[in-house]
């Protein structure tokens, strides 16, 4: 059967789901319904659109397995279509090649992205007339991926590179923005020089961020997140030069855009808020001392203790000029730019410029994608209704006014809360307040300003008000384990506190998937958790960042490892040790089932996306908690726990205390029955899921079955090995 599909159809159709917030999985059967139709009729040109908008969905979406294996069949169709239709085909083939790259990029493979960026820019030199504006994109994204690896010198060549051909000003692309392009180019080059720590390339990335900035406001588009990125990176500058009135003109305005786009209680929002009032802070103590000659703040008695301090924020010779865009929203990873050449399927904010996504012949898709939300605030309506709360009115009630003695080094110093207790993870309530709770903060500073004013800074945090907002003093309720090295709160260096809690000062490299495999999941949600206040410099956010962000290699291990516990204490030995009698080696198989169960939800959620599953206190109230977001998988889970552990009492230990029945009594066999069944409807959905995320091929209900299939996917033959 021959025959030619209806493209503009699908696309227009696809739009309108996307608009109609229908959601990603009525959209994904819509165009894999619109794929099943081109192999019909043998319409391949068809085919590859409607795969290429099929790849960006499933990136967006974080369905990162699924993507790259419609990325290898995209990028077979698009070789073989090079092949037969020549120069149309050809370009075809250099779109493909751009969209596969950035899947593999979306989903943690830098190496291959890198690989095939580079065989996408030559397709694309060879394909496209000269100067053409989409081989600019190109090297806007190759350079992203080159941030990702560590190479910055090669991030800012290929910038270079970008700008050179927009500016020129002769391309050619169809439904070109060259002015929106040319300002992303222009705020990813701030962002990438300002990353190679060289004092010499920051006031160039000021410019850069300058321009980035003038031409957003030309185009009228002050409500684009990448605006405020720009913004932030110029103010971040700004500080490190001691140019604070600037500084602080740039955190407000890309506040203001940031609260317009995340909402006000957002996590870029609050960071940003943060930023901003660090800026006010030095401007106020700058203005302070060249009109009076005094130290702000001294007659509060946490002026600055040392003499001959100069009176602005002078550039520290070891430190590093921080990726702008942490900066200003804080949930845009160090080196993250914007996207130029918007590949099929991507959503509208994520990337800017002209779209590269369809062969020539097609329209162009992926126009008009809806922004994503911001995360909303959990805290409640009161100030210090929970702990992060308290911690974050105390440090505005003192805090701001402590740094205030020490200019030079505040606008490196990190402060939240992050680590151990419940008030970290959100789940404390008044029955925490017995016992390490209390109002304080932690202050995060790098080695060497550790190194020179750590003691010092102690000491003005220890004199600080022990009672706050009618609480009394953490040291009041303080156990032994959380005094002296245990301390949760006050002056850290940055290294030493994450390798108190983690046992290493910085992530392990992705190179090194054995040390990711011996960290719990709960050492790595007490090293991610909580919030942070204000973080100017990123140091500490960096090294936060890594931690979050697991190798894709290692999730997969884990999800693979999760799996065969899954299968083996609950599928399997569940219902053996009930059949034997022995009721208390089906209580133990139960306990490993639920926690292998809860792990595997957040692993499948990606920790990226929602953090780690904490340690076995408050693992269901972290499910609930999850449940409760917009767009959560396997929602259902934590109730089939739930009643797992209610059916465990009378199924395991007939005739006890408060259960009904004796062994062999109806009642016991009902229990039992049910909780069987209770754990095979568990994990009929575990594998529905397993599916719907591209890491099986298999309907096989034993979740032992379905390890092979996730096994293929890990790239890394050490990690296979230890899965």
């Amino acid at each position: 059967m021959t025959g030619t599909l209806d493209v503009a159809r699908v696309l227009r159709d696809l739009d309108s789901l996307l608009a109609a917030q229908a959601g990603p999985e009525r959209a994904e059967a819509h165009l894999r319904d619109a794929l099943a139709q081109a192999m019909r009729l043998g319409d391949d040109p068809a085919r590859l659109t409607v795969l290429n908008e099929l790849l960006g969905l499933l990136r967006v979406t974080s369905a990162h397995e699924a993507s790259l294996a419609v990325a290898d069949e995209a990028r077979l169709l698009a070789d073989e279509l090079a092949d037969r239709l020549g120069p149309a085909g050809a370009e075809a083939r250099a779109t493909t090649l751009v969209n596969v790259a950035t899947a593999q990029r979306a989903a943690g493979r830098t190496e291959a992205a890198l690989a095939t960026y580079r065989e996408a820019l030559a397709a694309a030199s060879a394909a496209y007339p000269p100067g053409d504006r989409r081989i600019a994109a190109l090297h806007n994204n190759l350079s992203m991926a080159l941030g990702d690896a560590g190479d910055r010198a090669g991030a800012v060549r290929e910038l270079r590179a970008a700008l050179a051909l927009l500016a020129a000003g002769n391309g050619t692309a169809p439904d070109a923005e060259p002015d929106g392009e040319l300002a992303a180019t222009h705020g990813n080059l701030a962002l990438a020089l300002a990353a190679t720590g060289d004092p010499a390339d920051a006031e160039e990335a000021v410019r850069h961020a300058r321009l980035a900035v003038a031409t957003y406001e030309r185009l009228g588009r002050t409500d684009d997140p990448h605006y405020a990125a720009a913004l932030a990176a110029a103010a971040g500058l700004d500080v490190r030069a001691g140019r604070y009135a600037e500084a602080v003109d740039g955190y407000r305005t890309a506040l203001a855009t940031v609260r317009a786009c995340f909402g006000a209680q957002s996590d870029a929002a609050v960071v940003t808020a943060g930023n901003l009032a660090e800026a006010e802070a030095l401007l106020a103590r700058a203005g302070a001392q060249d009109e009076g000659g005094t130290q702000a703040g001294s007659d509060a008695g946490v002026g600055d203790r040392r003499t001959g301090r100069t009176s602005r924020a002078a550039t520290h010779p070891g430190a590093k000029v921080r990726a702008a865009a942490d900066v200003a929203v804080g949930n845009v990873p160090t080196g993250a730019g914007s996207e130029v050449g918007r590949p099929a399927g991507s959503a509208a904010g994520e990337g800017t410029g002209s779209s590269t996504s369809s062969p020539p012949t097609r329209p162009t898709p992926g126009a008009g994608r809806p922004a994503g939300a911001g995360s909303p605030s959990s805290a409640g309506s009161s100030p210090v209704t929970r702990g992060l709360d308290l911690a974050r009115a105390y440090w505005e009630a003192y805090g701001r006014e402590l740094l205030a003695g020490y200019p030079e080094e505040r606008g490196r110093i990190a402060v939240g809360l992050v680590g151990h207790g419940s008030e970290c993870y959100g789940f404390d309530d008044e029955a925490s307040r017995d016992h390490d709770f209390g109002p304080g903060f932690c202050l995060w500073l790098t080695a060497e300003d550790h190194a020179r004013i750590g003691a010092a800074l102690q000491a003005d945090y220890e004199a600080l008000p022990g009672a706050f907002a009618g609480f009394p003093a953490r040291a009041d309720v303080q156990t032994r384990r959380a005094q002296g090295a245990g301390r949760r709160v006050g002056v850290f260096e940055i290294g030493a506190f994450y390798a108190s809690l983690t046992g290493y000062p910085d992530a392990p490299a992705v190179d090194r998937p054995h040390e990711w495999l011996l960290l719990e999941e709960a050492t790595l949600a007490a090293a991610t958790n909580g919030a942070v206040f204000a973080d100017p410099f990123g140091a500490f956010s960096g090294v936060r960042g890594r931690f979050r962000r697991m190798p894709n290699d290692v999730r997969l291990t884990l999800v693979s490892r999760r799996l065969g516990m899954i299968a083996q204490a609950g599928q399997y030995n569940v219902p053996r040790m009930l059949a034997r009698g022995d009721g208390a080696a089906a209580w133990l198989a139960i306990g490993e089932l639920t926690r292998a169960t809860a792990s595997l939800v957040f692993l499948l959620h990606k920790p990226t996306s929602v953090g780690y599953l904490p340690y076995y206190k408050w693992q269901f109230a972290a499910l609930r908690r999850l449940r409760a977001r917009l767009g959560s998988r396997l929602p259902a889970t934590v109730d089939h726990l739930e009643e797992v552990l209610r059916l465990a009492s009378a199924a395991c230990f007939p005739g006890a205390a408060g259960t009904t029945g004796s062994t062999g009594s109806t009642s016991s066999t009902a229990a039992r029955e049910r909780l069987v069944a209770v754990i095979e409807a568990m994990c009929g959905e575990i594998v529905a899921e397993l599916l719907a995320r591209g890491l099986t091929r298999s309907d096989a209900p034993f979740l032992e079955w379905q390890r092979p299939y996730v096994e293929e996917l890990i790239v890394d033959e050490r990690c296979r090995r230890l899965a």
